[in-house]
């Protein structure tokens, strides 16, 4: 198959620099809020919040994102893809210790709320940016970025298991980790690529005699959705895990508590390894190949698991869902950023926001089936979703 990236190119300084500067952003993005996840069970006792009142609270966050995620377009269009992630990743660093001063359920809701805005505006404009780099490259790099934020997600959970288990005060933990990804901020900002935010495009998104892009055909406009439709397939096969995987194992198989965390762990293992070597297979093989090998590789994998119920199945049946996902979103986003006619921000922007459903969306689905039937049986919808991955992967063929 053909490569569907320009020639491949030795990349200059400028775009090595730029490539590290947007590492960084994505290792922040990432950093960041896993370390409040250890913590959630102290922070519920500290407020003396039930569990309906800590759901509402934690479900601000997507809810800011929901609510204020589609202002990244026009902020990335007013003052580019580099600034947009800084600023947004600098408000995602200090409000972080505001949820460790929280004085009730309001406050900690409104903290959760805008770390969702900013999570939101930081998730288009890091990505955008990252494109950006990645035509400079000629080839792709976009899934590497992908792994170092879930390596960065692992990593700031362990951490904050760690402060959590050590006695560390909650408001010391999240001040030094504030300190810390405003530095990583604030060095990648010197790094990030010049210029205008188009310029390595040469679709004709941003002709010199204009300031906006072309207004594309209304066919043109189901391509992102499209992709917005198979970002939610995405979003939901990745929350799987982390939602069902442990709840299937302890009250479905019966496993110990040690064991029922696997399936999540398999599938963050296998993720960042399929993230680590999607670049070179993507370039070998195409985007749309990859995409559709992995959707397919995570229904077959977790359909297995389902047919054969047990531990051992369980944890390998999640883990190839981790791997076979692994470069469908990072290749979503970089079509989305990618369809003529439309600016990069725009397209990321409208994708991601869609894509965010998917995590909305599939857990409550699951559950309803579970409560009707089984867990066994609801957790099904993910291997379905895994075959409409497998039938939209056509969208993410480059187009000119």
């Amino acid at each position: 198959m053909a490569v569907h990236q320009e020639s491949p190119q030795r990349p200059d300084t400028t775009a090595r620099r730029g490539r590290l500067a947007v590492g960084g952003l994505f290792l922040v993005n990432g950093f960041g809020y896993t370390n409040v996840v250890p913590w959630i069970p102290w922070i519920k006792n500290q407020l003396e919040l039930s569990n309906t009142a800590l759901g509402t609270a934690i479900a601000a966050m997507p809810f800011g994102a929901l609510l204020t995620g589609m202002l990244a377009g026009p902020l990335i269009s007013r003052l580019g893809s580099g600034r947009t992630a800084v600023a947004s990743g600098l408000l995602l660093a200090w409000v972080l210790p505001l949820l460790a001063l929280a004085p009730g359920w309001g406050a900690l809701a409104a903290a959760l709320f805008a770390i969702g805005c900013a999570d939101a505006w930081m998730d288009a404009a890091m990505n955008s940016h990252g494109l950006r780099v990645q035509r400079r490259y000629g080839r792709t790099i976009i899934n590497t970025f992908h792994a170092v934020w879930s390596i960065a997600a692992v990593g700031g959970g362990l951490l904050g298991a760690g402060m959590a288990g050590a006695g560390v005060p909650l408001l010391a933990h999240l001040t030094a980790v504030a300190v810390i990804s405003a530095g990583v901020t604030l060095v990648a900002a010197r790094h990030l690529l010049p210029g205008p935010e188009h310029a390595e495009r040469d679709d004709g998104t941003a002709p010199p005699d204009s300031g906006r892009p072309p207004r594309p055909p209304l066919r043109g406009l189901l391509l992102p959705l499209a992709l917005g439709v198979l970002l939610m397939m995405a979003g939901g096969i990745e929350d799987s895990a982390a939602s069902w995987g442990a709840v299937y194992m302890r009250y479905e198989l019966g496993a110990a508590a040690f064991v029922a965390g696997l399936p999540f762990v398999a599938c963050q293992a296998m993720m960042t390894v399929g993230r680590l070597t999607g670049d070179r297979l993507t370039d070998r093989f195409g985007a749309v190949t990859v995409a559709r090998s992995g959707a397919l590789l995570t229904a077959v994998g977790l359909g297995t698991a389902l047919l054969l119920p047990g531990p051992a199945t369980a944890i390998a049946g999640f883990g190839l869902l981790g791997l076979g996902v692994a470069t469908l979103f990072p290749l979503t986003l970089a079509a989305a950023g990618n369809v003529p006619g439309v600016r990069s921000g725009d397209g990321v922007t409208l994708v991601a926001w869609l894509g965010r459903l998917g995590f909305l969306g599939f857990p409550p689905l699951v559950g309803v089936v579970a409560d009707t039937t089984s867990l066994g049986t609801g957790l099904w919808v993910v291997p379905a979703g895994g075959l409409v991955a497998v039938v939209l992967a056509g969208a993410l063929r480059p187009r000119r």
